[in-house]
């Protein structure tokens, strides 16, 4: 399998999701920052939790027109949302308007439209692609989009002072490609026997538009398999974020500033808050630089081992973080949780794939797209825990977090005759 025999869909949406997470990583990193310096830390806080709150509307509303009334339309409806606003944004923050105000508004419905678009975009890949590419595909799509989060974040630190209408104008222009793009280029994919089952039942639920929404997702939390992975990908998350809130905070308050490289007078030297910086671009240069070099080495290893090795070396890698005030002994241990992270996400996203029915690939994304809000509610959490805990504590936390995942892995894998041959050993 290789890109040339990949879907013209497919292509597609890989650079356009290569696009899509640098213009979100030029911008919306520093939204944050923008509001704390217009409103206060204590507001600019009450604002995003807003925004994360509407991003949860969004993915479900989205999920369920997907589903409903297929992939393009969706996808086209977010995209142009997202355009809309970037371009409002940009306008608002011009020295001829300068309205904070405005530009919140815009960036509260850039969110919402963003999160729409999200699970169509994520049943598109699922709809063209078979058990046999997925995981090329995957690996692929997350070395995209680790390089775009690298190369947005970098133009964004470079361009926010002084230059932020420049790159909401920037961001608008990118998002009118974007969307000429999913409008000339991509073909619907929605499956023939969902179109088949929305036709025919169209007459009896037009008046129960919610009633649907409702039993839509209903089914789709009632499946307990897609909940085991669920809770893993959460717990995945949980402890991925950990880098910056509890163990963020740790460096910055208790790493003693060291010499992690001292050549006769010339010394590389560092305090918790560089070796945060450090930590964080190992990682992304790591994945940017291993991802399909790892597919290619990683591909004859029975998918249940790279599961069980990777959510115990990814746990074990973070554990280390957390105790440790060794400066190389950190860069190893992100060197290892970085191997565990590549060995499990493919195999878990095509895990995943392999588990939701076409007729409701939205909603099952829509839902599974939810661990990232809960893991960042559970990860700010552990910060406030983290003050009552000693770092070996938190260390055990993550443990436990460790074997959860590994448990429900276990629990998806081991009874499932249909899925023998995804998770052979």
């Amino acid at each position: 399998m290789n890109l040339a025999a990949l879907h013209p869909n497919l292509r597609v949406r890989i650079a356009v999701g290569f696009l899509q997470r640098l213009l979100d990583s030029m911008v919306m990193s520093f939204m944050a920052i923008y509001l704390a310096f217009e409103y206060g830390v204590a507001v600019a806080g009450v604002l995003v939790v807003t925004v994360m709150v509407l991003g949860v509307v969004g993915t479900l509303a989205g999920g369920h027109m997907s589903d409903a009334r297929g992939r393009r339309r969706t996808l086209l409806l977010g995209e142009t949302g997202v355009c809309l606003t970037f371009a409002l944004m940009a306008v608002a923050d011009s020295s001829a308007w300068h309205s904070p105000a405005i530009v919140y508004c815009g960036y509260l419905v850039n969110k919402f439209a963003a999160s729409f678009a999200m699970p169509a975009n994520d049943a598109m890949i699922l709809d063209v692609t078979t058990p046999e590419s997925r995981k090329l595909v995957y690996t692929i799509n997350y070395w995209s989009i680790n390089l775009a989060l690298a190369i947005g974040a970098l133009l964004g630190g470079f361009l926010y002072n002084g230059h932020f209408t420049l790159l909401l104008a920037l961001a608008a222009t990118g998002t009118v490609a974007i969307a000429a793009a999913t409008y000339f280029l991509i073909a619907e994919t929605r499956p023939e026997e969902t179109e088949q089952a929305e036709t025919g039942a169209a007459a009896e639920s037009r008046g129960s538009i919610l009633r649907d929404f409702a039993n839509g997702y209903r089914l789709v939390l009632q499946d307990r398999a897609f909940g085991r992975l669920l809770v893993a990908a959460t717990l995945f998350m949980c402890i991925e974020l950990q880098l910056i809130n509890y163990i963020g905070v740790r460096l910055a308050r208790d790493l003693p500033a060291q010499d992690l490289l001292s050549i006769g007078s010339w010394s590389v030297r560092v305090d918790g808050v560089e070796m945060l910086g450090i930590l964080r671009a190992e990682n992304t240069v790591l994945v940017v630089a291993l991802a399909l070099v790892a597919h290619l080495v990683l591909r004859r290893v029975p998918d249940r081992v790279r599961l069980y090795a990777g959510a115990g070396l990814f746990t074990a890698g973070y554990m280390v973080l957390a105790v440790s005030d060794t400066g190389w002994v950190l860069l190893v241990a992100a060197l290892v949780l970085t191997v565990g992270e590549l060995m499990d996400v493919p195999v878990r996203q095509a895990l995943l794939a392999d588990m939701v029915p076409a007729a409701s690939r939205t909603r099952y994304m829509a839902v599974y797209n939810l661990n990232i809000r809960v893991a960042l509610v559970v990860a700010s959490l552990c910060i406030t825990i983290g003050s009552v805990l000693p770092p070996w504590g938190m260390a055990a936390l993550y443990g436990v977090f460790g074997l959860v995942i590994i448990w429900q892995y276990h629990a998806i894998l081991t009874p499932s005759a249909a899925r023998a041959e995804l998770a052979r050993a």
